[in-house]
């Protein structure tokens, strides 16, 4: 084993070890703060979830920590009850047969006061617990427990099948309903496979029933679901079916609406969210007034979002923060871009109920606001410690738990006190966990904003960002520079803690992460001008970034690498055709290569044809003027102009940008003369299960080691 391979493994089992905060609680009294983390463990191939726990005085300052972490790796699903009496676990294992099993589970204390098959009961299919979908909630009361899960597929049978004799004693059984066995049922595609048709489940907790509840339309698919204040209902979010199901992880573009559901016998249903919506994160203040995100149900797969609260069955929403073009400023005197999250806190609201508290990218860092929702007046409330980027955990009882990171330091909790109204500027953060350690290398690494320019441009939209993290550098050693353009389009690079990042970063390799127009975080208008423009703007952003640090930088060596996944991988592929001679090598994830077939088959396709600048629809014929133009901008057109050496990142199970793409781009390079290597992976779009993450990743680092001098 060289010592170069050596290297890169060591440096990935030294990364694998830092921990990063994904979610965090504050007691009823806020003074305890229990901490969920997740950390990869390289042995058992899988990542290990833990929750630690620390004691805070009236000032919040930390007083004492409860010991080792626990671990919670088989909990889907938590909740504590809002007076603390009980805490509720979905838990998942597997028997001896690996026949996976779940669990209800309600925690009294120091004993387990309920564990129910939920499997045996046979009520319904798997419990979600995604992103999208998943909840887990208590009735104000504590007598009651809502959830979503797979909703019960009927049985079937073929036409002929010879069957057991009946008896006078036989149990009367579901009928089976004949032929419907290889039915095709649509599910909600890209890391949501199985997710076909959700259902709500209310379980009482002392007497152990479940209430699978009725009432909502059948081509509603409900999700994000909780109590209301007097436990009489429930609030939720419901995506609609027809006509299709197309892929919702990433794309806040899916039409839905926020809705209440009655439990009491009329089964009562109330739209409270306009047709033509996409909407997520319904959330109830102390005051029982709903509060959601929204954005219109077209257009780009994410876009900024409208902050409304109402009943648009009582009177027009009012909109507590509206979309920005380009920007605007917040009560502080700071530049705001509009919300670019897909979500809010599970707990956002002040005290009394007037204020939210949420984070949103914008721009280079994810920001931290507090809004009135009467006036409208933001103040941004980001830790300002360090630059970097600041998420909300959690809000209780007018205490804050927020995470903070950079690219060159991993997570760490801070936890502040809510200010009095108009007084939020002075907020104070306090650290509640020490910063976990990283090798000396990367803390020492240097992060640069580029705030970049098109001069004598045209464009309607001519600005652009960069984030440049540049190794220290001693003995006056030269470094190769990694250009690497988001995936989406429609996403953005920020100054937090990256795996990745740090880990080419410790390799010796300065990275150019490029938001290119497009991005979000930087205003409506930016979004919007990439439509039609796609390997246009995004290309000449990224080269521009790029000759921009080579010029600036003396340390770089002029040695340029590529990297990019999915719409990244676009980016890249074109950048590589377009520079044939600038670029050493390149590494691409699960690249999009051609609009024109994945507008066929990604559980996403309505994206090909808007990039493209065409309205989707598969209502007529197919459009000969649409197939061009998604042709002609995408990459495989030009395979045959591209130099670097590259290696293909595939997963066989992607929905969002099917593998194939990806190996008929490596049969045209190998066909035109190019080093190819193509690695194909038993895993989805994002390539991030432990095993293939630590694979693909260390390829990626061999790949461009390889042709570091050729």
């Amino acid at each position: 084993m060289s010592k170069e391979f050596e290297n890169v493994i060591r440096l990935y089992k030294n990364f694998s070890k830092v921990p990063s905060i994904v979610g965090a609680h504050l007691s009823r009294d806020t003074s305890r703060v229990t901490v969920k983390w997740t950390v990869r463990s390289t042995d058992r191939g899988k990542n290990t979830r833990f929750v630690s726990s620390y004691i805070l005085n009236e000032s919040l300052k930390v007083i004492a920590d409860c010991g080792f972490g626990t671990d919670i790796s088989n909990e889907l699903l938590s909740a504590v009850s809002p007076n603390e009496t009980y805490r509720a676990v979905i838990r998942e294992e597997r028997n001896q047969k690996d026949l996976k099993k779940q669990y209800l589970e309600v925690w009294s204390k120091n004993h387990l006061a309920h564990c129910i098959d939920l499997n045996a009961l046979d009520l319904h299919g798997d419990v979600y617990a995604d992103s999208e979908f998943g909840c887990l909630n208590w009735s104000q009361d504590e007598s009651a427990i809502v959830y979503v899960a797979e909703k019960k597929l009927a049985k079937a049978e073929p036409y002929i099948v010879r069957k057991p004799a009946e008896t006078p004693k036989s149990d009367s059984k579901e009928t089976p309903r004949k032929g419907e066995e290889y039915i095709y049922r649509q599910d909600w595609g890209e890391q949501l496979v199985g997710k076909h048709a959700s259902v709500i489940v209310v379980c009482k907790i002392e007497s152990e029933s479940f209430t699978v509840l009725d009432g909502l339309p059948e081509d509603w698919c409900p999700g994000q679901v909780r109590f209301t204040l007097d436990g009489k209902s429930v609030i939720g979010i419901a995506w609609s079916t027809e006509p299709r199901r197309l892929g919702l992880i990433f794309c806040t573009n899916r039409p839905g609406h926020v809705f209440t559901l009655s439990l009491e016998d009329d089964k009562a249903l109330s739209r409270l969210s306009p047709e033509g919506m996409s909407v997520r994160a319904a959330r109830l203040s102390p005051r029982g007034a709903p509060v959601w995100l929204q954005r219109v149900a077209r257009g780009p797969h994410h876009a900024g979002h409208q902050l409304v609260t109402g009943n648009i069955a009582e009177a027009p929403l009012t909109v507590i923060v509206d979309l920005v073009q380009t920007v605007t400023r917040t009560d502080d005197g700071r530049d705001f871009h509009g919300i670019y999250s897909q979500s809010l806190p599970a707990r956002c609201f002040s005290k009394d109920g007037k204020r939210i508290v949420f984070s949103t990218p914008q721009k280079n860092e994810i920001r931290s606001y507090v809004v009135d929702i009467e006036s409208g007046g933001m103040v941004d409330v980001s830790i300002r410690r360090a630059a970097g980027s600041t998420s909300v955990l959690d809000v209780h009882d007018d205490v804050i738990l927020a995470a903070h990171s950079s690219l060159t330091s991993p997570s760490q909790l801070y936890v502040a006190r809510l200010p009095a109204r108009g007084s939020e500027a002075e907020v104070e953060w306090m650290p509640v966990t020490s910063q976990p350690e990283v090798p000396a290398g990367l803390a020492r690494s240097e992060v640069t904003y580029l705030q970049l320019e098109h001069a004598d441009c045209a464009d309607p939209v001519k600005s652009f960002s960069a984030i440049y993290l540049s190794p220290s550098v001693q003995g006056g050693s030269k470094l190769p520079l990694l250009v690497w353009p988001h995936g989406g389009p429609h996403s953005n690079f920020t100054n937090s803690y990256s795996f990745e990042a740090a880990f080419f970063n410790d390799l010796g390799m300065a990275t150019l992460f490029v938001n290119y127009r497009g991005s979000t975080g930087s205003g409506e208008a930016s979004v919007a001008s990439l439509i039609s423009n796609v390997g246009n703007y995004d290309v000449k952003d990224c080269h521009l970034a790029l000759e921009t640090v080579l010029e600036k930088d003396a340390q770089l060596s002029g040695t340029v690498f590529l990297k990019g996944g999915s719409y990244g991988g676009l980016v890249v592929a074109h950048l590589a055709r377009c520079f044939p001679d600038l670029f050493r090598a390149t590494v691409m994830r699960n690249p999009l290569i051609d609009l024109a077939t994945k507008g066929h088959y990604a559980d996403n396709l309505d994206g090909c044809a808007v990039e493209a600048g065409f309205p989707f629809t598969e209502e007529g014929p197919p459009s000969e003027e649409q197939l061009l133009a998604m042709r002609r901008c995408s990459p495989l057109v030009h395979a045959h102009k591209v130099k670097a050496p590259t290696a293909l990142m595939l997963g066989s199970a992607d929905k969002r940008v099917p593998h194939y793409q990806g190996l008929e781009y490596a049969r045209r390079l190998k066909a035109n003369g190019v080093a190819t290597r193509v690695y194909l992976y038993d895993d989805n779009h994002s390539l991030s299960s432990p095993l293939v993450e630590m694979d693909n990743l260390i390829n990626a680092a061999l790949w461009f080691l390889k042709h570091l001098d050729q």
